[in-house]
């Protein structure tokens, strides 16, 4: 079975490696830390070196055994693209969301740079979506290096949102997420900041989704942005073998 996700924007997590390291603000507070010390802790096996980087053979193939269609996030507790997950390894865990065809898979990173170093070598079939994460302004060229890349459908995900992002070039963008920080030491998101990535959004017709306000009890804080909920998503609809339409879908 896969491992359901909490996550509002997608279904299932699919964890081919572990472990991270910080490099921007964004980082500061990380859940994937906590939840593999915690998971550590209880003698997961996975998680035997805590948050340092590990590569889990073992569940490379794990998409294809279900059978299911599904959403699944890639590497909720990693990033793909980090500097020390070797490029053969990469291209191992494409080769696996290209043949598990049937499944839309997304796959999230900070390290835009050499998502987009290494773009031209990896297939980039129509179920696989590619997103970048931008915390604050300091952080928007990963957009820039998303847009070059050779991904069909491409996200932002701008959680956890920690300052304006105004002026956003939305261009070749299919999808943006945006979220406040939760849980212990959560920095605080201004509402202002969040409509203002609405109203752009809106502008440049793409779909916006507001996953949370956050704070040290989310649940609490809720979702509504102003008197509704926001689960916009880019629905694709395969007209032909490698060819995408992008429609809405609330």
């Amino acid at each position: 079975m896969a491992a359901k996700s909490s996550i509002e924007w997608t279904e299932s997590t699919w964890n081919p490696l572990t472990g991270c390291k910080k490099i921007s603000p964004g980082c500061q507070n990380c859940y994937a830390e906590r939840m593999a010390i915690r998971l550590q802790a209880m003698g997961q096996p996975n998680y035997a070196q805590g948050f340092k980087l590990a590569l889990h053979e073992h569940v490379l193939d794990l998409p294809l055994r279900w059978k299911k269609p599904q959403t699944v996030f890639v590497n909720s507790m990693s990033d793909l693209f980090h500097a020390g997950v070797p490029e053969e390894f990469i291209r191992r865990v494409f080769a696996v969301m290209q043949k598990a065809s049937w499944h839309r898979f997304q796959v999230l990173t900070k390290r835009s740079k050499r998502l987009l170093e290494l773009s031209p070598e990896l297939p980039w079939s129509p179920n696989i979506w590619m997103g970048v994460s931008v915390e604050n302004k300091s952080y928007a060229y990963r957009i820039d290096h998303l847009r070059k890349s050779g991904a069909k459908v491409k996200f932002l995900s701008l959680e956890p949102l920690l300052g304006p992002l105004s002026n956003l070039n939305l261009d070749g963008i299919d999808w943006v997420i945006v979220g406040g920080e939760s849980g212990p030491g959560a920095r605080p998101m201004k509402p202002s900041w969040v409509i203002d990535i609405r109203n752009q959004c809106q502008e440049a017709n793409v779909p916006f989704f507001f996953k949370q306000w956050g704070g040290t009890n989310k649940k609490k804080a809720g979702r509504v942005l102003e008197s509704r909920t926001w689960d916009e998503i880019p629905a694709v609809a395969e007209q032909s073998p490698g060819i995408a339409q992008l429609m809405f879908a609330v």
